[in-house]
């Protein structure tokens, strides 16, 4: 079957209108900075899950009025008013209520204490991988430099390190490192649990982690972090 490319890219294209979508297209544009602008935000790492929900939220009022002829620029600014002035009222409230806050953005979650991943902090959804990346970009090598993580309501990871001569053997996040992880030792020695990061003296070829019950390890390692 031909494939009709003048029907896949232009359809019933009236060039007449093309003028009036650039125009359209311009003007919303513009209408979502500004609107990015008053909400007071400078980058979108600084955008809380309600914002996003926002920002989704508005791809509707602000798409159509740029490529259909049909809907006029006016409502989509109607629309935009009304979200902006709801977002305000949102912030305002949870600025003097610590219990709406936290109900609207959640409360931050630990993700590792004193160098092992806490096992009940239930809201992590991220891949173990992503994570890991997050912790290279920062420079750490393995968990035993890392005291306390932090997962803030906006997305981001705060690292909190262990000084040179505390840094204690840890898991390593290192991909060639970390993919020589076995349920299998050949020889004894001081390994880290893949799972929660436990770190065992194991001399057997079997060991079960007693914090998380799993029975994949990497040996473990104890490099100061490099700055």
């Amino acid at each position: 079957m031909m494939i009709d490319l003048k029907t896949v890219f232009l359809a019933d294209l009236d060039w007449s209108l093309a003028l009036q979508i650039v125009l359209r297209t311009l003007i919303m544009f513009s209408v979502i900075l500004i609107f990015l602008r008053l909400s007071g935000k400078k980058g979108v790492s600084q955008l809380s899950i309600f914002e996003v929900a926002i920002i989704i939220g508005l791809g509707s009022a602000a798409g159509d009025p740029m490529v259909n002829p049909d809907n006029a620029i006016v409502p989509a600014l109607i629309v935009f008013a009304t979200i902006l002035l709801f977002y305000r009222c949102i912030t305002w409230m949870a600025s003097r209520n610590e219990q709406f806050e936290t109900l609207l953005e959640g409360d931050p979650v630990y993700v590792i204490e004193e160098g092992v991943f806490v096992l009940d902090s239930g809201e992590n959804t991220f891949a173990k991988d992503e994570f890991f990346a997050e912790m290279r970009q920062q420079n750490i090598e393995h968990l035993g430099q890392v005291q306390t993580a932090i997962l803030e309501t906006n997305g981001n990871l705060s690292f909190f390190y262990y000084a040179d001569e505390d840094v204690q053997p840890g898991l390593p996040v290192m991909p060639k490192l970390y993919h020589k992880k076995s349920s299998s030792l050949s020889q004894g020695g001081q390994y880290a649990c893949t799972t929660c990061g436990q770190i065992e003296q194991i001399t057997a070829s079997h060991h079960t982690c007693p914090r998380c019950q799993q029975t994949e390890w990497v040996q473990a390692v104890q490099t100061q972090r490099r700055t």
